[in-house]
This record gives structure tokens, sequence and C-alpha cells, in this order.
């Protein structure tokens, strides 16, 4: 029972590194705006950028991507230690599968934070700092996906569901393992989720340009 009170209380501090909302405190400090008021009133460096500043939506999209990133990267570097390995082995064997599952709680937190009435960002870049703490080179390549889709069409929202798209198809064929492959599609499903109001002005040809 303690490794699964201690499991839990992973999760919980996952999910609250994750709410942290940098892309309204930036611009609340900075600019003095409400980034809730803004464009599409999302909190993500998207939206930032349409505060017309870029360097402060830069800098929340490598803050959104790092609140999940470090702590993961270094729990994955930590891993192989006796103690810590042998606590885990007692609930999951496979160290990315773990990693993945403590990835999902920093984006949760990110897509719905707890002191933001659960209004919080789609999780792009937090996603991206998760997949990037367990394959680094599966991470570089959906970047570059988002970046060509993204000079190609300009609309980031699309580059974000066809980046995600290619996740699950990546980790299969790097890694060949079923329960991997599930957890990344689960992830792409919840990306398809947070950007479904996208979706429907993607298909009606109204999603704005950036």
């Amino acid at each position: 029972m303690t490794e699964y009170f201690i499991l839990f209380l992973i999760f919980i501090i996952c999910y609250l590194i994750g709410s942290i909302p940098f892309g309204l405190i930036l611009t609340k400090i900075f600019d003095n705006n409400d980034l809730r008021n803004i464009g599409s009133g999302n909190i993500g460096a998207t939206n930032v950028l349409r505060t017309g500043n870029k360097t402060l939506a830069l800098l929340t999209l490598i803050l959104d991507l790092s609140k999940s990133f470090i702590p993961l990267f270094i729990f994955f570097k930590l891993y192989p230690h006796p103690i810590i390995n042998d606590f885990f082995n007692l609930i999951i064997i496979d160290k990315i599968f773990l990693i993945l599952v403590f990835g999902y709680f920093f984006v949760l937190g990110h897509c719905f934070p707890i002191w933001l009435k659960f209004k919080g960002g789609k999780g792009i870049a937090t996603s991206l700092g998760v997949i990037l703490s367990i394959d680094f080179f599966i991470g570089l390549c959906l970047l570059t996906i988002w970046i060509l889709v993204f000079l190609i069409f300009k609309i980031s929202s699309l580059s974000a569901l066809i980046s995600s798209t290619s996740f699950p198809i990546l980790i299969f064929f790097k890694y060949e393992k079923v329960n991997l492959l599930y957890l990344s599609i689960l992830l792409t499903i919840f990306v398809f989720f947070t950007h479904r109001a996208n979706i429907i002005r993607l298909l009606k040809k109204e999603e704005k340009k950036i």
C-alpha cells in the first residue's frame, strides 16, 4: 500500500507542476494583460503570440515544455538507481511506460489547472516535453514535422494535430511495444480532444492563420 500511496503523491505533484500557467503569469507581469481575455483565451504560447510579444511567446513555450521535460528527464536518469528501480518494479516494469504515465499528469495539469477552474492550454508544448524526456530523437522528429506543416499552412492547430498523429507511429516503429503504442495513441486522442473546436473550424475552413 505504501508504494501505491507514494505513486499517488507523485501523480499529484506532476499535475500541480503541469498546472503552472506560465503564459498567464508572464503576460500579467510584463504586459499587464489577462491572457484569458485575448484571442482564443488560451494560456499557451500560441495565444501569447497574439499579444504581439514574440519574446514572451517564446519564453512561454520554453517554460511550458520545461515543466514536464526537466522533472521527467531527471527521473529518467535516476531510475536505474537500485532503490528507485526496486520500488517501481513493484508496480510497473517498463520505464518508458511509467514515465509516459507520469507525463500524462503534467499534460492534464496544463490543460485543466485547478486554480483556473480547469480552463488551461491545449498541452502541445508540455506533451513535447514529455516526449523529449523519453526519446530526444522522436521529440525532434515531431518538432520538425510541426515546423514543416506550420511553414506550409501557417496554422498552429493543424501542425499540432499532424505531429501528434505521427507520435504513435514513430514510437511503435522504434520500440515495437504494444503498451507504448496504446499510451501514445491515448495521448494523440487527448490532443485531438483539446483541439476539438479547432478541428471544427478546420473542417469549415475557418481556422485562422498566424
